[in-house]
């Protein structure tokens, strides 16, 4: 699967059980942030389990251009030598994220206090998303940005050369624009500060820690204060990369709605930060556990067995679990259309700007297939239908996101008439062996 060039229409449609182990790519927020901070430390880091989807890879060529010396030793081992915090190259080229928001904002941040200039690029999806959310702090580091209207990419970055430490509060829950700020803040003197009143996923707390950065965090009356000394020296690692929980949502989802499916997702990442759609899905009625939990690079993991789950209900999602699973609400909802009665869902502005507007998207398929939604700015409500109600026959737009046609090519599996999506080419951006990891337990998930 490509994420760019000519549409790849793709259907689904109910077959057998979903049976055996569904072995998910590498966790994308980690490999990401592995890579980077690789290329910030000064020595060889070793990275073993990386998601190889086309976000990630698109990072790596970006860390390359910024001088490190990145090399893939196959079967997702990779190593970066490193060129140490404030060494970044100025980039020879245009640096193009394609499809991630991720890549493009942490990147930003990590090179925005070198006195360097860069351009940044990507596909039609991630030049129309906002960056000012990134580029408003980081200008109060001294960095000045130039894009389009609207703060949108392609975008010039100049760093500045003697950066002054700040203290942020995010104004809306964001892992990227928290990550942004502590990495630009590395190359800063003093104590740069990050405040969230919700918290959002920890892995570059985490992940700094592992580095040897200074960094501390605490709970206050004012939010998560998070503290990080600025000019280490950071010590590369051998990191061996939790498998994703975004991805695993999907065979997870597809089990508990295909009949009789039984259904092992081995060495999930459970970070409390990240493990939001697991909680929730139990919360329904889902028959989900956990088994041989275990921890793996200062990082929780378990392996999760999700079994066909016919008598579901719909719940109200609490807000503040969002930022625990704001990349899982499209899966939740269609799972939410084979729950008995209301799944309300509120809190999720975020998702108006992803890769896609994910809430009008996601209604607009759940109604083509039959399903009633209510939707707001910042909430929206699906109706569910119960099991084996649920009527599907629905062609639907991707929009160039990858987790819209991952979720109702799961919708598919379990509606009265197949459905469609005129292209799943997107998904090879974070889930680039989706279409043979779910025929392999079983799927009729097929290019149409």
């Amino acid at each position: 699967m490509s994420g760019h060039g000519d549409p790849i229409p793709m259907m689904s449609q109910r077959g057998p059980a979903l049976t055996g182990e569904a072995h998910v790519p590498g966790d994308k927020s980690i490999s990401h942030r592995s890579l980077i901070l690789g290329a910030l430390s000064v020595g060889e880091t070793v990275i073993e389990g990386l998601l190889e989807g086309q976000d990630v890879i698109d990072t790596a060529k970006a860390m390359r251009a910024f001088g490190a010396e990145v090399t893939d030793h196959g079967g997702g081992r990779w190593s970066v030598h490193g060129v140490g915090v404030g060494g970044f190259a100025e980039p020879a080229g245009v640096i193009d994220c394609g499809n991630s928001g991720t890549g493009v904002r942490l990147i930003m941040g990590a090179m925005a206090t070198t006195p360097i200039t860069v351009t940044f690029t990507g596909d039609a999806s991630l030049c129309s998303r906002p960056m000012g959310r990134v580029t408003d702090p980081l200008a109060l580091f001294g960095a000045k940005a130039e894009g389009r209207e609207g703060g949108r990419l392609p975008m010039t970055i100049t760093g500045v050369r003697d950066p002054m430490p700040v203290r942020y509060t995010v104004p809306v829950p964001s892992a990227q624009v928290k990550s942004a700020v502590l990495l630009a803040g590395l190359n800063a003197p003093g104590k740069t500060v990050v405040i969230e009143k919700e918290a959002t996923r920890d892995h570059t707390e985490r992940m700094l820690a592992g580095f040897g950065a200074e960094i501390t965090v605490e709970e206050t009356e004012e939010g998560r204060v998070i503290t990080l000394t600025g000019q280490p020296e950071l010590k590369p690692q051998h990191i061996v990369v939790p498998r994703d929980p975004s991805s695993a949502a999907f065979p997870v989802c597809a089990a508990l709605i295909a009949e009789g499916s039984d259904v092992l997702v081995p060495n999930i990442g459970l970070n409390p930060t990240r493990a939001g759609l697991f909680e929730t899905l139990r919360e329904m009625g889902a028959d989900l556990t956990y088994e041989n939990p275990r921890e793996e690079g200062g990082e929780p993991v378990a392996d999760l067995r999700a079994r066909f789950s016919p008598d579901m209900k719909g719940i109200e999602v609490p807000p503040a679990r969002a930022a625990s699973m704001i990349d899982e609400y499209p899966v939740l909802s269609v799972v939410a259309a084979f729950a008995e009665g209301p799944t309300v869902m509120r809190g999720v502005r975020e998702l108006r700007v992803k890769e896609s507007d994910r809430i009008d998207a996601m209604a607009q398929g759940l109604r083509a297939a039959g399903v009633e939604v209510e939707e707001g700015e910042d909430w929206w409500v699906v109706h569910g239908l119960g099991h084996g109600k649920v009527p599907g026959g629905a062609t639907v737009e991707s929009r160039l996101d990858h987790r819209i046609a991952m979720s109702f090519l799961v919708m598919g599996l379990a509606t009265n008439a197949p459905m469609r999506v005129d292209d799943g080419g997107p998904i090879a951006t974070s889930f680039p062996v989706f279409e043979p990891l779910m025929t392999g337990l079983g799927a009729d998930v097929r290019r149409a």
